[in-house]
């Protein structure tokens, strides 16, 4: 099945250029345009996407409200922020407002097709700068919660400590010398046992706790 996207971007031309590459590609079809925040908020009631190509910088309601707004009663829908800011300012609230991936609008073309399929299967996909300002930001920003921490098995804290540093499952179960289905159920059990709702937010529990080296 097709991943069904709704492109969200007040630039008309970036939209344009969005949905002339993406209807090229296998697997994924355009199902609607936002110009704004509001918008996007309207039409993900209407047509129920699969994923968000979500701007930040949009009149009316910028993307951070979106997301919230769509997160909140549409929680299943995959948010990708596809920004031309990288800044911690941007990057922490879009990903507690429930974005799955944050990444650039230089991002190559095929890279950016990769990040959307790979948020589909539950990856989280952050662009280089917005890791950077990430870490250094939470750096500064520990809150340890160890009780939660101390409930995780040493192979659950391994692979939460690999999810942060931004692998994916096939390359966790490589690193850890166990199989693909393994790391799901880790994955799946130190999610509950932290009470995250997914892998983006694994990453940064794992970063204010002083987790990631």
């Amino acid at each position: 099945m097709s991943i069904r996207i709704l492109i969200a971007d007040d630039h008309h031309v970036v939209r344009r250029g969005l949905v002339f590459f993406l209807r090229t590609q296998q697997g994924l079809e355009i199902i609607g345009e936002a110009s704004n925040g509001k918008e996007a908020v309207e039409q993900a009631k209407l047509l129920q996407p699969d994923l968000i190509l979500m701007d930040l910088v949009m009149p009316e309601m910028d993307g951070i409200q979106a997301t919230k707004m769509i997160k909140t009663t549409q929680p299943d829908i995959k948010i990708l922020m596809l920004t031309s800011f990288s800044d911690q300012d941007h990057v922490i609230p879009a990903l507690e407002a429930g974005a799955s991936g944050f990444q650039l609008k230089d991002i190559e073309p095929d890279e950016l097709v990769s990040s959307i399929k790979k948020i589909m299967n539950g990856e989280n996909q952050l662009h280089p700068k917005a890791t950077s300002h990430l870490l250094a930001s939470l750096s500064n920003k520990r809150n340890p919660e160890k009780n939660l921490i101390e409930e995780l098995t040493k192979r659950e804290l391994d692979v939460l400590k690999e999810i942060a540093s931004g692998k994916s499952n096939k390359e966790i179960a490589a690193s850890l010398f166990i199989t693909e289905k393994t790391v799901k159920t880790h994955v799946s059990n130190l999610l509950a046992k932290l009470e995250l709702a997914d892998r983006t937010q694994a990453a940064l529990y794992a970063v204010r706790n002083d987790l990631v080296k």
